[in-house]
């Protein structure tokens, strides 16, 4: 799970280009690293076999030199050691010369002495001061003796150094060309979906009119053909069943004011009733007014869903509005107060639209929340509104979003209120805020109970 949850959070087109450039890193690694192997082994092949022969043609000439009599030893390794610039070490007997102080019997390994003492031509890598050597041997039996040159290896190295980081130079610029290349592909490739998914948003807020337009591609031609399908087959069914919403309550109200009627004349005669009659008759004028208040609040979401309402907007004094909507509300003596500064606050609304959210808030927080404590008038920069608090058991974190659907009951949203409700009010105030373009959301009263917040733009 956690696991998942990072590829999550890590977008394609990150891992896409993250995976050109690992992809590049590894090829251009690899191949610098077989280049790299492949010239340092013809490089010393290449330095030890001409440090090889150079020794053979300068063994040859001292081994010459020594057949004569009374040879210069010391002239001689001198003369050597200058058009070889490498520095020689002859042995002859048990005697050791040198033509460098810094070079002698002590320098050249024990293992090479002792092959080329048994008549082996032998070459080994030494480091001598720090700085890398060849030392090569090559046995001279008519003079009994020996003779070594030991060559500087330093450039060798230094080439192999400037090869080394022109190698990892150039991974390096392959890796980031990789990832560049990467990015530009998974932009090309995401740009269709990045469409989709905007084009999704929209459809998902409410706007059918959004359509993809078809390419030449004839991949992305076909998945732009089936989702403009969807949304078009997603807004005729919406609209049917707005329609049918919108037929259902009109046809409901002419038996309602036919039983509204009825129920007047009966309760004009409400005197003459025995007790029980008078029971039902109350009883009766509760279910019917509760059914006017269904049959209204759907015809209202019908206009709504049909795009038919349209805002009448005023300017609107926030503070003493929320007065007079309170008072006309089903709790009128719910109290009313004002922060600092929030109440002369002017916004832009429809008065019936916002009359409509107070109203409906009042009279949930009076069925659903124990009773209406106050109605606070807020401000909060560009933002003004309202809060209805109630002294009820509050709402559950997990009922916060829902409870404002569509007949979502109060009963299953933390145990509030008894089920009677119809599960619209609360949704018509979300819809009549949204249109204001405003916000709505529910919070825990401090000291307990609910808060329904409602927040305004403030009008310029």
């Amino acid at each position: 799970m956690k696991a998942a949850g990072r590829s999550r959070r890590i977008s394609l087109r990150t891992r896409v280009t993250v995976a050109f450039a690992v992809g590049a890193l590894i090829l251009s690694a690899g191949l610098a690293t077989l280049t790299y192997g492949l010239a340092r082994s013809y490089l010393v092949r290449q330095r030890e076999t001409s440090g090889l022969r150079q020794t053979y043609a300068n063994a040859r000439l001292v081994r010459s030199v020594l057949a004569s009599a009374n040879p210069d030893i010391p002239q001689l390794l001198s003369s050597v050691r200058l058009p070889s610039r490498s520095t020689p070490v002859l042995r002859l007997g048990e005697t050791w010369f040198g033509a460098s102080v810094a070079v002698g019997r002590e320098t050249l390994p024990p293992a090479l002495r002792e092959t080329v003492a048994g008549g082996v031509a032998a070459r080994q890598r030494i480091e001598l001061g720090g700085r890398p050597q060849l030392a090569v041997g090559i046995p001279l039996p008519a003079v009994d003796g020996a003779y070594f040159e030991v060559f500087q290896l330093v450039e060798l190295d230094r080439t192999l150094s400037i090869l080394l980081n022109s190698s990892i130079a150039a991974a390096l610029v392959t890796t980031v060309a990789g990832a560049t290349i990467g990015w530009w592909a998974s932009r090309r490739v995401l740009s269709p979906l990045a469409a989709v998914s905007s084009a999704a948003a929209a459809v998902a807020s409410g706007r059918f009119d959004v359509r993809l337009e078809e390419s030449g591609d004839p991949e992305l031609s076909r998945m732009a053909a089936s989702f403009n399908q969807m949304t078009e087959a997603l807004l005729t069914r919406i609209r049917r069943d707005a329609r049918f919403a919108s037929d259902v309550s009109h046809e409901l109200r002419s038996p309602l004011t036919t039983l509204a009627a009825a129920l007047d004349v009966m309760d004009s005669r409400r005197d003459e009733m025995p007790g029980r009659a008078r029971t039902g008759l109350d009883l009766l004028s509760a279910e019917i007014g509760r059914f006017e208040r269904l049959v209204e609040n759907l015809l209202e979401i019908s206009r709504i869903d049909a795009g038919v309402e349209e805002l009448v907007l005023d300017d609107v004094v926030l503070g003493q509005f929320v007065v007079e909507a309170v008072r006309t509300s089903a709790d009128p003596a719910a109290p009313v107060e004002h922060e600092p500064g929030a109440g002369e606050t002017v916004v832009r609304a429809d008065k019936r639209r916002l009359e409509r959210v107070v109203a409906n808030l009042v009279d949930n927080g009076r069925r659903h929340g124990g009773g209406v404590v106050r109605v606070v008038v807020e401000r909060d920069g560009p933002w003004a509104g309202f809060a209805v608090e109630d002294a009820g058991p509050g709402v559950a974190d997990d009922a916060r979003d829902r409870v404002f659907d569509r007949f979502f009951r109060g009963r299953a949203a933390g145990m509030r209120g008894d089920g009677e409700g119809s599960g619209l009010g609360l949704s018509l105030v979300h819809e009549h805020v949204g249109l204001h373009e405003g916000q709505v959301w529910v919070e825990d009263r401090p000291g307990g109970g609910a808060r329904f917040v409602v927040r305004l733009p403030v009008a310029p």
